[in-house]
């Protein structure tokens, strides 16, 4: 039987139970096996990552993976707190509460780009995990120096944190823009035949856009301009 996922989750702490039974040394430990489904997911993505293909590139049986955990919904729950506990991490160099929040962003948007699918990872049990809370203690103190309470802190970090997973969404998801360069010269003239003088605002403001951009959208744009107005919507902190 595997150890309850609290106790998986904190199987490196000091005082953690050992779980261990007699008879042989498993080949694997359950470290081996997250390490490893990390691996599969950054590849192949969650839909790829079932647990038969894990035990395949383990060489192990697919019923050994679940002597080493749970449930595949218990892996998942592995696999995030492993990624947050060994994020990239940029240090707070800013004295400024808003620099030091843009800095939490970008670490956040950079860990998604690394691994897709955390954004398919919705179980709130990650938040029990010593990864991720170490994280959220962190990204807390991004806010040092800024006028908010307890409440107002976490609160104003999950607003930060929501915004970076939309936007991480459409930038990890989103079409070639060479792909549509193509679809553009083949399709502008009937578009414009089809529109004749029909939203002109749509007209006028696409075109500025795409002139600018060099496509109908700009991951990066988006990104800083959403940002800006992120922090600029936390102003009152400074209160």
């Amino acid at each position: 039987m595997p150890r309850p996922l609290i106790d998986l989750l904190w199987r490196d702490a000091p005082d953690a139970p050992s779980g261990g039974s007699r008879g042989p040394r498993p080949k694997h430990s359950v470290g081996d096996v997250v390490d490893r489904a990390i691996v599969l997911a950054d590849d192949l993505g969650l839909a790829g990552l079932t647990v038969r293909a894990l035990a395949d590139s383990l060489g192990m049986t697919t019923m050994s993976v679940y002597t080493h955990v749970g449930s595949r919904d218990d892996l998942l729950v592995l696999m995030a707190d492993r990624a947050h506990a060994h994020m990239t991490v940029t240090p707070f160099s800013a004295a400024r509460w808003r620099a030091r929040v843009r800095t939490v962003a970008d670490d956040n948007l950079a860990l998604i780009r690394r691994h897709p699918w955390l954004l398919d990872v919705h179980d709130s049990r990650t938040a029990l995990g010593p990864g991720t809370i170490a994280k959220y203690d962190r990204e807390l103190h991004a806010f040092d120096g800024a006028d908010a309470d307890d409440i107002a802190r976490d609160a104003a970090l999950s607003f930060m944190l929501d915004f970076v997973r939309a936007a991480a969404a459409r930038i990890v998801r989103m079409p070639d823009d060479a792909a549509f360069g193509e679809a553009w010269e083949q399709s502008a003239g009937s578009l414009t035949r089809y529109l004749g003088d029909d939203f002109p605002l749509a007209r006028r403001v696409g075109a500025a856009a795409g002139e600018a951009m060099g496509a109908p959208y700009d991951a990066q744009r988006a990104w800083e301009f959403g940002l800006d107005r992120v922090i600029a919507g936390l102003a009152d902190l400074d209160a």
